[in-house]
This record gives structure tokens, sequence and C-alpha cells, in this order.
């Protein structure tokens, strides 16, 4: 059957809702494509303030990447805005900024045109710098001025307003909100609720200028906005002046068309426009009985219908949408629904405390709850949004009403969390319509065990985020306490659905032996792979078949490659290696030699007991390496760094053991392993512990009987003091049992995963049961580890057997 043709006119979340949810219910009836004036995939408009906020960025809000619309069989043309429609031959023509020209024919055509910001038709509107707040090239100019610019004016104090003037002061701009009217979000706040919320904003630094009347934005000689003046003469400074007054639905090509137009693209019950039954408009550009909803909840509804229709299950009708409003204004709780300004014949339920910075009021009409409005606890906000929805009578509850649901006996129960009290059938989600029956399904069928995973497979939570709270209680409540220990199933990243667990098991399963017959088994969806991926893959792969499997120095990270840690001005560090913190003269006089030949600008003495030198230019590091002639100190990869000690038994007065030379014998058993992340051991002579042993991912402490092991310590950014782990009598067990715990960390370890987060994942009584009371296994671990370093090269002194790279190290020269 010859698949019909269906042209979508806008790549944004309405439009895009639409396919994903017609290719649920119709996967092949359509040859889709889409021109989008953006060069984005779609993302998450709503989420534009925490990017310019600096909270995300813009990879982050993506919501179907490019490989969506590939693995979709979808035609996507980013940067072509739709010039023309032919509704007689039915085609489309886009044109590019380069002037490039390209047309689709279609049997269904969708408007998704979406709405563009309105700017005040004043003087000096095209100024530089002056800005709507729109889209992803909107933000950036922001953030461009945020680094070069101090003030900034915003004009509009709704919803979006407010969060460019928090993201901007974020940015470290000085930031005036200029609105005309006498209070804050008026349209989703009343009176009361819109003065809280500007005297806490005031409390953060944001200046006010209420009942103000923009009359002129003022430029300088170069044509950039220097100042807003307002009709009562007076002035303020402005580098940057944003506008966010409003909204208008993009009509301009629906009206070149003929289409009808009126407060929008007006649309039937069944989304399509009223002048040609083959086209349909969706979301902000489309009015439905006289609305033109600017809501993302209501366009989720519209394009569900929508979806319906095109795919011939029926003709969905819509009604139209009841909305509400949850939204976080900088950090401020707010929600509203309904009539919640009151008026005739209806009672308001107030509760106000300024103080606390909480404000409720509930209006009830005929015994019904008809409007809501919340600031600063909005927990109850879908609950009431539930009972104004449902049309349920309040009267049995109405002395309760007020203080939410857990305090209603045959709603909720006292002391139970908001997500045990819900019923099945309850939203959660008001953007995409997600009630919590649905989360648990999904959590329970899936696997599911992390937020963003309960994102990916149900939307709850990933438009506006306001009910991210609520969801992650809900996955707590249903996925007990796996949510809270390590999210199995969450991926390694963007190229592959699969968790480093599972890449481990299907190494070790299958034998796979090199990076490519991983991603070919377990299908990859990025044929290469990415800088996050491939160092991981390559670790799993030489860590489980050693000897078999290869190492790929191009899936290492640059120090890695180089031998050596770049610094910021591009030279490198170079750290030999000292045995247990010990050296010679001869080795000093070398290191000393080489600092001058080369001119190596800083020595430094690090805390692991070596000597750094720091500023070795590129070229030099091989001739470096040459003259000192002292193995690598691995200080620049995922292996043993250090092993610190104290001098022991041998020089202190208080030692009782000889940890030097304990130390010196574990450094030269070990110091060639790679492991997930950077490993360091510590010996102490005695328990005064002067090596430090005790936040080391090994430490040994000398007592009378013998020795002491600590284990998955950690002295980084929060340092976490090792367990105690087992005594020890004699120097061999301590090799051993190190070793068969260094090696059990490398086999099961995730990549980047230090030894106290692998110790929390899987427990420190597993740990113990493998190494301490599996007395075979432990000989294994430690034999597997001998196997595995035996013959494993020094990277700077076996450069073909290590497989570097020398080229990299050869300078440039001018042809």
């Amino acid at each position: 059957m010859k698949k019909l043709k269906l042209v979508m006119v806008g790549n944004g979340m309405a439009g895009v809702r639409t396919l994903e949810e017609l290719l649920k219910i119709a996967p092949d009836l359509y040859d889709i494509t889409v021109f989008g004036a953006e060069p984005h995939p779609n993302y998450n408009r709503i989420l534009l303030s925490p990017v310019l906020a600096g909270e995300q960025t813009i990879d982050e809000i993506i919501l179907n990447d490019w490989q969506w619309y590939a693995d979709n069989h979808i035609t996507l043309h980013t940067g072509f805005t739709v010039t023309d429609v032919d509704r007689v031959r039915r085609v489309v023509t886009a044109t590019s900024k380069d002037g490039d020209v390209i047309t689709a024919e279609y049997d269904r055509l969708i408007m998704a045109t979406g709405s563009n910001p309105f700017i005040l038709p004043v003087p000096g509107k095209d100024l530089q710098g002056v800005l709507a707040y729109r889209d992803i090239a909107d933000t950036q100019a922001m953030i461009d001025a945020a680094a070069t610019y101090k003030h900034a004016v915003v004009i509009g104090g709704g919803l979006l307003g407010l969060e460019a003037a928090n993201g901007l002061m974020k940015r470290g701009m000085t930031v005036s909100v200029v609105h005309v009217m006498p209070s804050l979000m008026e349209r989703q706040l009343d009176d009361v609720a819109g003065k809280m919320l500007q005297k806490s904003l005031e409390g953060r630094g944001m200046r006010f200028l209420m009942g103000a009347q923009t009359q002129e934005l003022v430029g300088n000689a170069e044509g950039r906005v220097s100042a807003v003046k307002f009709k009562d003469g007076t002035e303020v400074p402005a580098d940057l002046v944003v506008m966010a007054v409003g909204i208008r639905p993009n009509t301009a090509l629906a009206e070149k068309m003929r289409l009808h137009v009126n407060r929008g693209i007006v649309v039937s019950d069944t989304l399509q426009t009223t002048t040609d039954a083959r086209i349909y408009a969706v979301g902000e550009c489309a009015a439905h009985r006289g609305i033109a909803y600017g809501l993302v909840a209501p366009l989720f509804e519209q394009g569900k219908v929508l979806a319906n229709h095109l795919a011939e299950f029926g003709i969905g009708r819509y009604q139209g949408s009841l909305t509400s409003t949850k939204l976080k204004v900088t950090g401020i709780d707010l929600f509203s629904a309904g009539d919640f300004q009151g008026g005739d014949n209806t009672e308001e339920i107030v509760m106000s405390d300024p103080f606390g910075g909480v404000y409720k009021k509930l209006v009830i009409k005929d015994d019904k709850l008809v409007g809501a409005c919340l600031y600063g606890d909005t927990v109850d906000g879908s609950w009431y949004f539930k009972l104004l929805r449902d049309g349920r009578s309040v009267s049995d509850i109405r002395d309760k009403l007020m203080f939410g649901e857990s305090n209603i006996g045959d709603v909720g129960h006292q002391g139970q969390s908001k997500a045990s009290a819900m019923a099945d059938s309850d939203e959660v989600c008001g953007c995409n319509g997600v009630t919590k029956g649905a989360i648990c399904k999904a959590i329970k069928d899936k696997g599911l065990f992390t937020l963003d995973e309960v994102r990916k497979h149900t939307k709850a939570s990933a438009s506006c985020g306001s009910c991210t709270g609520l969801v992650e209680q809900i996955i707590m409540f249903t996925a007990g306490g796996d949510y809270s220990a390590t999210p199995k199933t969450k991926a390694m990243c963007g190229c592959t659905d699969h968790g480093h667990q599972a890449v481990r098991d299907a190494i070790r399963a299958n034998k796979l032996l090199s990076i490519g017959d991983v991603f070919k088994f377990m299908e990859w969806k990025t044929p290469n792979g990415c800088a996050s991926c491939r160092p991981a893959v390559n670790y799993y792969l030489i860590s489980t078949w050693p000897k078999d499997a290869k190492d790929d120095p191009q899936s290492r990270a640059i120090n890695e490659r180089s031998h050596a840690n770049i610094q910021k001005d591009g030279t490198y560090s170079v750290i030999p290696r000292m045995w247990g913190g010990e050296t010679t003269a001869d080795e000093l006089r070398r290191i000393a030699d080489a600092v001058d030949k080369y001119n190596i600008p800083t020595v430094k003495v690090t805390g692991g007991q070596r000597i750094d030198l720091l500023g070795v230019k590129k070229e030099d590091l091989v001739n470096v390496w040459k003259d000192i002639g002292m193995p690598s100190g691995h200080a620049y990869a995922k292996a043993l760094r250090t092993v610190k000690t104290c001098v022991g038994s041998e020089w202190c007065r208080m030692g009782t053991q000889d940890s030097t030379q304990m130390g010196k014998d574990l450094e030269r058993a070990m110091w060639r392993m790679y492991a997930p992340h950077k490993v360091k051991f510590a010996v102490s002579g005695c328990p005064r512990n002067c090596a430090e042993a005790g936040i080391k991912d090994v430490g040994i402490i000398g007592v009378d009987s013998g020795w002491e092991m600590y284990i998955a310590g950690n002295g980084g950014i929060k340092t976490e003091v090792a367990h105690f782990f087992t005594k020890l009598k004699t120097a061999e067990e301590v090799l051993e049992y190190t070793g068969a715990f260094c090696e059990l960390y490398r086999q099961e370890g995730w990549y980047l995963e230090r030894t106290v987060h692998y110790v929390s994942r899987v427990g420190l009584d597993y740990v113990k049961k493998r190494i301490l009371e599996d007395h075979e296994g432990r000989k294994a671990l430690w034999e597997q580890l001998q196997f595995a370093l035996d013959g494993e090269p020094d990277p700077w002194f076996e450069f073909d057997k290590a497989a570097v790279d020398t080229r990299q190290f050869a300078p440039l020269t001018a042809a």
C-alpha cells in the first residue's frame, strides 16, 4: 500500500508531540516531512530559562535528537522557512537563509507554526541589544550580552519576563523589570500573591518599575540601546532590553494561504482548518472555539486528538481544555487554576502567611471548587485541579479543604507520602496528561529506576518540570530501595540505551574483543561512539580479556595518549614514579639536569611524595622521559598512581612495621595496573598514621601483630574515611588481599567510578564475602591481576609495545 505524504510546517513541541502520538498507533501510514525554521531538532522551549540561568545546556533540553528523526524515517529540513503553500497542487515551498529552495508534496498538511513574540511599537525597538525571548537564538544572544554588558531591562512582569530577569541576574547583570500593571503575573496570580512574589524577588536583588509605560528606547552612537525612557520622562540605563510582553499566533503563512484566521488559524474539534479539510493546525497557532492556547498541556491534548484523526482511528474530538498553571519562578512555587479571582455568587477561603511566604486562596461556587491560587506551597495543586476538573461536591470536606489532600480521610491517609496517597487515576503531570498508574506501570514493566528513564518512557516531568518532586516520590514508592541505590539501567551516554553493567556483562558473556564488536553486538545508536563511551568500552575490554582484547590508544583521553598531564596553558606535567616516595641522589640529579636542559619553569613536590615537573613542551616530552630514565608515574591515567608511606620502623622511634618497604613492594607489584578510575595507596608504620592511610583506596597501617587493611577511602572533593577491612600478619598477605580487592574492582567497577562508590554500590559485605570468606576466589583474583599485569609495557620506554604514537610529539613546521 502506497504511503500517504504528511508534511508539517514547524518543528516545535506541539507538532512533534503529534508525530510521536501518530507513530505509536500508525507508524507505517505516512511518509513524513518536517520543516523547521530553526537550525535545531525539537527542543523543550519551556526549559530555555534554566539554560539562560546556566543550570542546563542546550543539549540537555533537546527532546528529539537528530537520530530520532532518522530512526522514524522522518525527513527533517532545519533552517528552512516555508514561504508558500499551493493548496490546489498540494505543494509546500520552503527557503533557507542562503536562498536555497526546496519543495514537498502533501496529502495531509499540519500547520504548527507556533507564535511570535510581541514587540512594543516604540522608537528604538530595532536597536542592537533589543531582544525578544522566544527561542535558542534569543537565549544565546542574552548569554553573550551578559558576558560583556552590565545593565539589563526586562519589559514584562509575566512568567517569561521574570524567568529572563532571573537568568540574567545569575549571569551577573543588574536587572530592572518594567511592568505596566500594578502586580506581577496578573493572569496567574491575584493581587496578594503578586505582591508577595514581588517582595520575594526584590529580596534577591531584582528591581521593579511597576505601572511604568515605556515611551522610547534610547540608543548610543554605535547604534546600541543605552537606556529605556518612560512616559513620565524618567530613564533607566540599559545595555540590553528584553521584551517579554506576550505572544501572538503566527498566522502569516496561513493568511497567505487564505485560510480562515481569527485569533489564530481557526480549527474544528478534529483540528482541521475550517477552510481546507486536508490541512490541520495544532499548538499556539491554532484557534479552537475562539481560544488560542499558550500552555503546553492543552497543546499536547490537541496533538493526541490530531494523531488519532490522522491515523484514521475514528474521529477524536477536542473539546477544549481546562487549564492550570503550575510554575516555578526563580525557585518560588506557584499554582493557579480556574476562576481564582472569584466574583459574584462565589465564596473565598483564604489563608495568608506573608512572613512564612505562603498564600492560598480557594474559590467555591455551588459547593464546587471553581478556582485556586497558591503561592509558596503548591503540593496540593494537582489535587485541587482534579477536584475542579471533576466537578466533585466539596461540601463534606469544606472545613478541611484548605489543609490539603493528606488531611482528607476518604482521599489520603495522614502521615503517608503524597505519592502513596494518590489513586492510580490521579494525574501527576498536567503538561503531558500522565497519571500515577501509567508511571507505576512503566516502572514495573520496563524496570525503570531513574527520573531520566521515567521521563523518557512516560513524558512525566519532561516539560515544565514542576511535577518532578512528585514523580521522584512515585519512583521511590514503586521501585523501593532500588531508586536510592545505583541507577541500574541508566544509559552510558546518548549513543546507546545500555548501561555500564549491561556492556560489561555482554563483553564477558560473548567474549567481545574490540570496540567495533561491542558496538555491533549491542546495536550502538551512534556507529562510532563518542568521547564518553569509547574510553569506557575500551577499559571494559582490556580489563575483562587481558592479552586477548587490543587496547585502542585513540579511545583514551589526551592525557593517556601522550602519557602526561596537559595543563591550562597547553604545556604538560611530568611526574616520574618514586617507589613508595623514596628516591636517590642519582634520580634527583637526572631530574635537575632535565629541568635545566628543557627550561622547565616549575618543580613541585606532590602530595603523593613525588616530584612534578610543570610546563614541559609537548615536543620535549619524549626526551625528558629519556633523560630522566625513571618509570611512568601514571599521574595522568585511570591507574595506580601513588603509594604514600611514612619512614616506618626503619627510622622512626614509633614505627612498628617497615612501612616504606611495604609501600615499595605494593607499588612495584601493581604499578602498571589500569582501573576504572585513579587508585591511591598509603602505608603507615604505626597507628599514628602519618601517611594518611585512612582516606585512600587501600590503606595499610602497621600494628604490633602485623597490618590492618582499610579500603574505599577518598581524599577528594568529598572526603570519605576508609572502611576497616581486615587484619593481616604478613607482607605477602597484604599483597594478596590488596591485589584481590583491586582486581575485583577492576572487573566489576564502572568506568569513572571510584572505589568508594563501587563499594557503596555493591556493599561492603559483598566485598568481604568475595575477599575474606572465599579463600580460593581471593587467590584466583590475585592471580588474575598478576596475569593481566605481566608484560604490561612502560609507556615511556616501550613505545611500540605500548602502541604510543610518537608522531604526536613532533613539532608542527610551516610548509
